[in-house]
């Protein structure tokens, strides 16, 4: 299936030609379109699907989660593929093994051009077979990667697929530094770039063509999704237990004095697990979420029930002291004090954190935030590794505090315990960086996975938001409601754009020979 971009929670058919469940949503039977095709001329078949969950489920633990109530799935017709559940009322399941990323067996079983047998659990550079409209023509690792229509792409006549992937190449640039990315897109070396410097946005787009309206900026809305943007704070670590430790680094955060310096003011402050949405919560919990809440109420901070969250304001000298003060309180609370200008625990040990970071950009960012704990007397440093590294130790949950970005779902649900449930707090791999483990908060999870309609679900998440607020489990950072674009105005697109399709770039644009005629060819 593939999800609609201007409905909130509709998928189409895209593989699969029809669909059935039954009104308990126990299981679903999706039938293969007879057309599907690899690009190798091999039916896409209801084996590939049994083989792509079973893979899936089996070397990551995210979709091990994910597809965790996915108890059976079997060949029921020629081209059918029916999965049961274990258990009635998820009415999620059917629409998200519809998202399944179907992997062709008989390609993943066989052997490579050397005869050596392929590893679906391996990294490799052998591009892979696909059934898209595009596969890729050439590659260079690390750098650059180009895509080639498929000419005789099977669906390029299903409903969904109309009117897109009008490129008969794409090209993909990687840059390890943003400034040498512009300067590539300056030169005209590439015809769009996505901007995510505030920085770069402000004060880097003053050449030429830009004047000269050769090269348009444009920023799209965000409709599409919540997002969190924060520290993470690892909830594993013995220093982070106590929630006053980690409400105090919130108060340490002088978000206004960053974004007035770095960010030119651009940001807003995220307040949200799902900011930018109606799931967000605001004010006290009312009508059904207050319901929800009540029932768990020796089990939430008493500050659920009667204050509206916030953070913490800085941005001058007054404000700052006064945080920083609150935030002295609650670690004397917490059983630290300062000793030799250190903060230190009852047997003298230092309170110390290093803030892992993978990019420039992100390193720029905890380096403003490390003098606001040191001046509580954290011991802090900021550590930025290769990608691999990163990787690794968010893997094994070797981190004291990262830059963590979580996108929400407008219809979230069975993705909820990857993000915080305690089941996944312990498994390598998890989508649960922060080791929540809360019954309260897994409880309000299977409140929103089992909502039977709109209102219900929109007063769970209301709820699970809240919770996971006045937890402190990380310190909020901001959010732009925008994806910044620049592009040589070479290309169009049908009006207006989905709602919730953000840029639809490249997927629902084409080359225009007019506008391209008007400002020259690439050099």
């Amino acid at each position: 299936m593939t999800r609609a971009q201007d409905e909130v929670a509709t998928e189409y058919g895209e593989l699969a030609e029809s669909a059935q469940h039954p009104d308990d949503f126990s299981w679903v039977t999706y039938r293969l379109r007879k057309e599907a095709r690899w690009h190798d001329g091999k039916p896409v078949t209801p084996e590939d699907v049994i083989f792509s969950l079973e893979s899936l489920k089996k070397l990551s633990p995210m979709y091990a989660s994910y597809y965790r109530h996915v108890t059976k799935v079997e060949k029921s017709g020629e081209r059918d593929v029916k999965f049961t559940f274990d258990a009635p009322g998820n009415r999620e399941l059917p629409t998200i093994v519809g998202e399944l990323t179907v992997l062709p067996k008989h390609w993943w079983e066989g052997t490579d051009a050397q005869g050596r047998k392929r590893d679906i659990s391996a990294t490799t550079l052998e591009p892979p077979l696909g059934s898209g409209p595009y596969k890729i023509k050439e590659f260079v690792p690390g750098r650059s990667i180009k895509l080639e229509r498929v000419k005789d792409y099977w669906g390029a006549n299903v409903p969904s697929q109309i009117g897109t992937n009008n490129f008969d190449e794409l090209r993909f640039e990687f840059f390890r530094d943003n400034v040498v990315a512009l300067e590539a897109f300056k030169a005209d070396q590439a015809d769009w770039i996505a901007e995510n410097s505030a920085k770069q946005w402000a004060t880097a787009y003053d050449f030429p063509a830009v004047a000269e309206k050769r090269v348009v900026k444009e920023e799209f809305p965000i409709n599409d999704s919540g997002r969190m943007q924060a520290f993470a704070i690892n909830n594993r670590r013995d220093q982070f237990k106590d929630a006053r430790v980690r409400r105090a680094f919130n108060y340490a955060f002088d978000f206004e004095e960053m974004n007035k310096q770095l960010f030119f003011g651009q940001y807003k402050r995220i307040d949200s697990y799902f900011y930018g949405t109606e799931l967000a919560s605001s004010g006290l919990p009312q009508g059904e979420e207050l319901q929800l809440l009540e029932s768990l109420r020796d089990k939430v901070p008493p500050e659920v029930f009667t204050t509206a969250y916030q953070n913490p304001v800085g941005g001058n000298s007054d404000a700052v002291r006064a945080n920083l003060r609150e935030a002295a309180k609650l670690l004397k609370e917490a059983g630290l004090e300062i000793r030799d200008h250190k903060l230190v625990d009852s047997s003298g040990k230092p309170l110390t954190v290093e803030i892992l970071v993978q990019y420039p950009p992100d390193e720029r960012i905890a380096l403003f935030y490390k003098p606001s704990l040191e001046r509580m007397g954290v011991t802090a440093s900021v550590r930025m590794v290769d990608d691999a590294q990163y990787q690794n130790r968010l893997r094994s949950f070797d981190f004291d505090m990262i830059i963590y970005s979580q996108g929400e779902s407008l219809s979230p649900g069975n993705e909820q315990r990857e993000f915080w449930g305690s089941q996944t707090a312990d498994i390598p791999g998890s989508s649960n960086l922060i080791g929540i483990k809360n019954p309260a908060i897994d409880a309000l999870i299977e409140k929103v996975i089992f909502a039977k309609d709109r209102s219900a679900l929109v007063a769970a998440t209301h709820a699970l938001d809240r919770v996971l607020l006045w937890n402190f489990y990380v310190v909020p950072q901001f959010s732009y409601p925008f994806s910044r674009y620049a592009r040589w105005d070479r290309f169009s697109h049908a009006e207006p754009l989905p709602k919730y399709g953000r840029s639809g770039l490249p997927t629902l644009w084409w080359y225009d020979a007019d506008k391209a005629a008007r400002i020259g060819k690439r050099s």
